[in-house]
């Protein structure tokens, strides 16, 4: 979640002081202990980064924050993530219905090989998941244990998070929900590698 503000936040005796804040955000940040977390000296703009009750609390001089929980919903996020990549990988379609909603809406830009130009793809429905899922068993192909496999979790809150995965098809971004306390992947949006 992100809230915009007129200034950046002020870093004062070791707390966080909101500037300029939505009265409901800063109630909320009022009520919670705030530790300051130091930036990297190689940060080439200036930031604020604090922790606040097991969220983590980002500014930046664009005059935004967010607020990205990482507390124990990270790991089953990731586990999603896994779980989606490794269905695919490994033809396990136990995964994917883990790891992915029936209704997920799958869309991409794919190249072929040293093409410069991507092609448009039709949407990649639940049942082509499933299908192309089969037919890595049973060509008994599985992906190599060193193709790429990178989750980076770029968000995640108490109901939806939002992943960056890296596999040997390209990039996939992954909107997350939790769904009677279960993590499932929503929305994806892909491309293959760019060209060069």
């Amino acid at each position: 979640m992100t809230f915009g503000f007129d200034r950046a936040y002020a870093l004062r005796a070791g707390t966080c002081t909101p500037c300029t804040l939505p009265s409901l955000v800063l109630a909320a940040l009022v009520a919670l202990p705030v530790t300051p977390r130091s930036a990297s000296a190689s940060e080439a703009t200036p930031s604020l980064s604090c922790q606040v009750a097991g969220a983590e609390l980002v500014g930046g001089s664009g005059g935004s924050a967010s607020i990205t929980r990482q507390a124990p919903d990270s790991t089953a996020v990731r586990r999603a993530a896994l779980d989606y990549i490794e269905g695919f990988y490994e033809g396990d379609t136990a995964k994917l219905v883990r790891s992915v909603r029936p209704d997920v809406y799958k869309i991409g830009f794919p190249r072929s090989g040293n093409a410069t130009e991507y092609r448009p793809q039709q949407q990649m429905t639940w049942p082509q998941f499933l299908e192309y899922a089969r037919s890595v068993k049973a060509s008994n192909r599985p992906t190599p244990a060193t193709a790429p496999k990178v989750v980076e979790l770029l968000d995640v809150l108490d109901q939806t998070a939002a992943v960056k995965v890296t596999a040997w098809w390209g990039t996939d971004y992954l909107l997350l929900g939790r769904f009677e306390g279960r993590w499932m992947i929503t929305q994806v949006l892909w491309q293959s590698p760019p060209p060069g």
